[in-house]
């Protein structure tokens, strides 16, 4: 017996992928080698709801197998569809659902209902995503290790309760390092005046929008320690720095994307004030202030919710309507006044800890003071089934993310590269993305490769054990050279290479452009190497790299908001088509180290001619083929760009 459905070719399911509301969606399944079934059922049902089952009409035969087909008008709000097929034989019910993997395509035959079902994604045709954000560059700045503005290297604050460090050591990473408690209070003097200073460096860069980790007032170098909202950590400005900055990014044609930590706030803040380091009455102190009710208090004032255990961190009580007034809604609300004052958008962090409906406020109130401001929330899964603390999320639909960091993409591109996966699977992973996303969201993820919170590129690229797997020790004095660096370097221009060319929105950990090393946090947050940056990047290659790939990249929208498609993904190579009514592009890889023969089949996209355009080899060629068939060489750890 032979059963197939696969949700991604619009033969067996059409239209393909997410839907909006009431679009009717025409399913098929073949059937070969079962005589005549005695029934075929289309099983859906909407998310959380009853399995409804209607029966699916023969309609006609291809190649010996018979096509049963039944149409279903979606619902009419937003939501997910589940669906598998049953199958009455002569010998019994047999099922079809998804694959054990849960990634779309084709499914598989079980003879009991199946554990995974197939997934439509239903989402509001009001849904949209600002369209500057999709065509974006963007780099991510850790404040305090970039750059020190002043010329004298001064620190601003007047701080006496930090390790002041000079820049370029490595940060501390034992507890003893700080006293006997490990404080993350080392710091190295970066500040908004030195983000200001390397705008021209970033516009040369390609970089159109800049993602800055916490910058508001707190204890800790990191900041995800809030200790107000209201005011810039005086070690990185004022609020007059702040609006200088985005005035002179926005002249440069970049904007500035914040970092909302509102899931805790750190215990050492004028909204808890554990310490009485602030000139009010905190919720830590009395029943009576006016931030009690933002916490969740087991026992007072001692026992308190805190982020994953962390006491430092006293988690927010988001039902709190004086906290939500405060931050989202009020007419001086904190995600307005940073918008008002030149933000062009937020990133929240762990958005997953963070309710349904205070997301969808927190929406509401950005967009009332700029619709184009950019939501991006930090998951690490796929984001359009994910569920947390026992919900479903409803981030894409329609009234809540606009993006989120893409981690799916960042775990299989490194798989790829490091050839622990093939073309193949890469694929898979990729095109259930873009199955199970709604297009706006689809064409506007971030897509992080480094980050603050996970290893730096080139260490990965090393094929180095895994930070968990590996003490601190270890990772502190870890750095790949010779052959191994110069290999790592290779697979890391193949990533940036395909996040560029890929859609959805390239971000750079800063210092990755030139190919800094550091296992996790705290070596990933290294200070920017300034005064030698052609040691760590010889013949400033890997700066050149990111810049012709932003160049490109610019060059035309069909490399950001322009189909995307596969064309050859066998073995460790694997080619793909962008494409819009205006250019099309073919970019080819092979991740190995050997040289590799590939056919790549364009004709059913009328293409007779590829122009090589640009690749880590210099060599300039053009191919022809009357009937779209295309036969390259891929020289090893390679990429080249194709121009149709």
């Amino acid at each position: 017996m032979d059963i197939e459905h696969n949700s991604r070719q619009e033969f067996f399911r059409d239209p393909y992928g997410a839907v909006t509301f009431n679009t009717e969606v025409r399913f098929r399944l073949t059937v070969h080698g079962a005589g005549i079934p005695r029934s075929v059922k289309l099983v859906y049902k909407r998310d959380g709801g009853e399995d409804k089952y209607v029966d699916m009409p023969y309609v006609f035969s291809v190649f010996e197998s018979s096509v049963y087909e039944r149409s279903v008008k979606m619902p009419d709000e937003a939501g997910l569809v589940w669906y598998y097929f049953e199958i009455a034989t002569d010998l019994g019910i047999v099922y079809y659902g998804n694959n054990p993997e849960n990634l779309g395509g084709k499914g598989e035959i079980s003879f009991q209902p199946p554990s995974h079902s197939f997934q439509v994604t239903v989402y509001s045709d009001e849904y949209k995503t600002p369209d500057w954000f999709k065509d974006g560059i963007a780099y991510q700045i850790f404040p305090d290790r970039f750059c020190n503005g002043n010329e004298d290297g001064a620190f601003l604050g007047d701080r006496t309760d930090i390790i002041k460090r000079n820049w370029g050591e490595q940060p501390f990473y034992k507890a003893e390092q700080f006293g006997g408690e490990y404080k993350s209070n080392d710091f190295f003097g970066g500040n908004l005046k030195g983000i200001i200073k390397k705008l021209p460096y970033l516009e040369e860069l390609g970089i159109t929008v800049l993602y800055l980790n916490p910058i508001f007032k707190a204890a800790s170098n990191h900041k995800y320690d809030t200790g107000s909202y209201e005011e810039i950590d005086p070690m990185f400005g004022d609020e007059e720095t702040f609006s200088e900055l985005c005035r002179e990014a926005k002249k440069r044609g970049i904007r500035i994307i914040l970092d909302g930590v509102f899931n805790h706030t750190g215990d050492d803040s004028m909204y808890f004030n554990k310490y009485g380091n602030y000139d009010s009455v905190g919720a830590f102190q009395s029943k009576k202030s006016p931030y009690y009710t933002w916490y969740r208090f087991m026992d007072f004032p001692n026992v308190y919710e805190s982020w994953w255990g962390m006491t430092t961190l006293p988690q927010i009580e988001e039902h709190s309507e004086a906290l939500r007034e405060y931050l989202l809604s009020g007419k001086d609300a904190i995600v307005k006044k940073w918008i008002r004052l030149g933000a062009s958008g937020w990133r929240l962090d762990v958005v997953d800890e963070l309710p349904d409906f205070f997301v969808k406020e927190l929406r509401k109130g950005v967009k009332e003071v700029d619709p184009e401001a950019v939501i991006i929330g930090e998951v690490w899964e796929d984001a359009s089934n994910k569920v947390a603390y026992g919900q479903r999320r409803e981030y894409f639909c329609g009234d809540e993310l606009d993006s989120v960091m893409n981690y799916p993409l960042r775990s299989a591109l490194i798989d790829f590269v490091l050839c622990r996966i093939d073309a193949y699977e890469f694929n898979r992973r990729i095109m259930s993305l873009k199955e199970n996303y709604p297009a706006p969201a689809f064409y506007s993820l971030l897509n992080i490769i480094s980050s603050h919170d996970v290893e730096r590129l080139v260490t990965l690229m090393g094929g180095v054990p895994d930070r968990h797997a590996v003490d601190r020790e270890h990772q502190a004095h870890f750095k790949l050279d010779g052959y191994t660096l110069d290999v790592a370097k290779k697979r890391a221009k193949l990533v940036y290479g395909m996040v560029m060319m890929m859609p959805g929105v390239p971000c750079i950990f800063y210092g990755d452009e030139l190919g800094m090393q550091g296992y996790g946090d705290p070596f990933c947050r290294a200070c920017f190497p300034w005064d030698n940056m052609d040691e760590v990047d010889p013949g400033a290659e890997m700066r050149e790299w990111i810049k012709k790939l932003a160049a490109l990249r610019k060059s035309s929208k069909a490399l950001s908001t322009g189909e995307f498609n596969y064309v050859y993904r066998i073995g460790h190579v694997y080619a793909f088509i962008r494409q819009d009514a205006k250019d099309k592009f073919v970019i080819l890889i092979n991740c190995g180290g050997e040289h590799r023969d590939a056919r790549l089949d364009a004709a059913r996209y009328g293409i007779t001619r590829l122009e090589t355009l640009f690749g880590t080899d210099e060599e300039r060629m053009t191919y022809e083929s009357a009937d779209g068939i295309f036969y390259m060489k891929a020289q090893p750890y390679s990429m080249v760009v194709f121009k149709a």
